[in-house]
């Protein structure tokens, strides 16, 4: 009794986090931490943070960068064919007298095939994606370009919001206010996914997938 209530237990559960295509991981931290400051009684220790003129954009792992979401895609597909054929083919035998049946009056062939096809197809697609996520450098190429991912988690009532990014980014690209447009990213991958039982309710059930691809109609 105990294996079959676990078994319906797991069976009523909810995954709480959807799967990813976004590189991984998606927050890494720094490879050597930085150095304890002097004990010399200054107020500003230059150990912790980074010189004081020093540009602030991210270049580094660990570092952190803002992403202005600001994709915008359309796509219009249209497709039209036509084909006709036809053929024809007409036969007659008029001294009958001399076939074995004779006594018919005669013997004539006619035989015809058309044929005709109409098709046309369309299609079209309109997405907008338009938000901000800070994400974390996870590593540095050897040409400067920078590997970030990162998400963002919002909880709504009972059910969980996560937006992720991960892309390579120019660092001659990013901002003063170290921030870049999504549109500049290469290899941009960009993910907008729920959890809980309302993202359950709209998904096809495992037997209902099972039955329609193994469905010949």
């Amino acid at each position: 009794m105990p294996a079959a209530l676990a078994l319906l237990s797991g069976c009523a559960a909810i995954d709480t986090v959807p799967p990813t295509a976004v590189h991984q991981p998606m927050s890494v931290r720094p490879d050597s931490p930085l150095p304890a400051p002097a004990a010399n009684g200054a107020i500003y220790q230059a150990a912790m943070v980074r010189p004081l003129f020093e540009d602030r954009r991210a270049r580094h792992v660990g570092d952190i960068i803002t992403i202005n979401l600001v994709e915008r895609n359309n796509a219009t597909k249209n497709a039209k064919a036509n084909a006709t054929r036809g053929s024809s083919m007409t036969g007659g035998i008029t001294a009958s007298s001399r076939l074995p049946l004779g006594g018919l009056a005669g013997l004539n062939v006619e035989a015809g095939v058309d044929s005709d096809f109409t098709g046309t197809g369309g299609a079209s697609a309109n997405n907008a994606f338009n938000g901000t996520i800070t994400v974390t450098v996870i590593d540095v190429y050897p040409n400067g370009n920078l590997l970030a991912s990162g998400e963002k988690v919002v909880a709504i009532n009972q059910g969980n919001e996560f937006i992720r990014f991960s892309g390579v980014i120019d660092p001659n690209t990013v901002t003063s206010t170290n921030t870049v447009q999504s549109t500049q990213v290469a290899d941009a991958r960009i993910e907008y996914r729920g959890s809980g039982f309302i993202e359950q309710s709209n998904a096809m059930g495992w037997m209902q997938r099972f039955f329609l691809a193994i469905s010949p109609f």
